[in-house]
């Protein structure tokens, strides 16, 4: 039986998988940031924890209360753990946690008995870490599922940078070997990812696109010949769903992808 070969796209589909995914960067670095809320409450505490990120405090009724830190907050150089001090602060889109915009201290460490660390609960805590994960500008992770039109198995790696330009904007650039019966691939994809307002709690939906470089080949044998790969580009366009644990899934068409398959379905994790 011939072996089935790939035909060479011509080179004008290259160039228009460059124009498409400009356009999409174009899009998505103008899409304005969401609006803040401008209500702002004052919340008085002794600090439990705080990182570069990250506030932790315990009120005066023995209640935990997380606050998240960002370039524009006021705060003093060092917050030692067991200081009091008052937060002032704005919602985020997780109900269970707040921005903080200035933070001023009110008494020193010395004056205030040390905070015990094992008193704080749980959830809080979790909610501490999946912050300070995402707060870290660059992140790795794996992935994995299964694709159609072909039908293949997939597996691979990603790095995810940001936020760029917009605080919502990251770029996830990934490569994937993916293997079937006809069909065995090697993906490079250049992603861009836009996290949408439609966060519940430490959860979020993002979609995103960017072009894909695919070297395909078709055979009926099983062993991979690199010197049979064929040269193919196509245009992601992709949705997904985020947990704070670094759990996504996600579904993935791609636009002239053919021979490369058209549809994904993904699950990963980022560190």
């Amino acid at each position: 039986m011939r072996n089935k070969r790939v035909v060479c796209k011509p080179s004008s589909q290259a160039w228009w998988v460059w124009a498409v995914s400009v356009l999409l960067i174009s899009l998505f670095v103008t899409v304005p940031a969401e609006a803040q809320e401008t209500q702002q409450t004052t919340t008085t505490g002794i600090v439990t924890s705080v990182t570069r990120t990250t506030l932790l405090l315990r009120t005066e009724d023995n209640q935990f209360r997380l606050f998240t830190i960002d370039r524009n907050t006021t705060k003093p150089t060092n917050l030692p753990i067991g200081s009091t001090v008052d937060v002032r602060s704005s919602p985020t889109d997780d109900p269970g946690v707040r921005l903080a915009n200035v933070v001023t201290m009110t008494k020193t460490a010395a004056g205030t008995a040390a905070v015990p660390q094992d008193n704080v609960p749980a959830s809080v805590r979790h909610a501490e870490q999946a912050l300070k994960r995402e707060a870290r500008y660059v992140k790795f992770g794996f992935q994995g599922g299964f694709t159609l039109d072909p039908e293949l198995v997939a597996i691979g790696v990603h790095a995810k940078f940001g936020p760029i330009f917009n605080p919502n904007l990251y770029f996830r650039p990934s490569g994937e070997f993916e293997y079937g019966e006809v069909t065995k691939l090697f993906g490079i994809n250049a992603d861009l990812i836009y996290k949408l307002p439609l966060t519940t709690g430490r959860k979020y939906v993002y979609f995103g696109g960017g072009p894909a470089f695919n070297f395909v080949e078709q055979s009926f044998t099983k062993n991979v010949s690199f010197s049979e790969f064929k040269y193919d580009a196509a245009l992601n366009i992709l949705l997904g769903f985020q947990f704070s644990n670094g759990v996504f899934t996600e579904v993935k068409t791609s636009v002239y992808a053919d021979p490369a398959p058209i549809f994904h379905l993904t699950v990963g994790y980022t560190f």
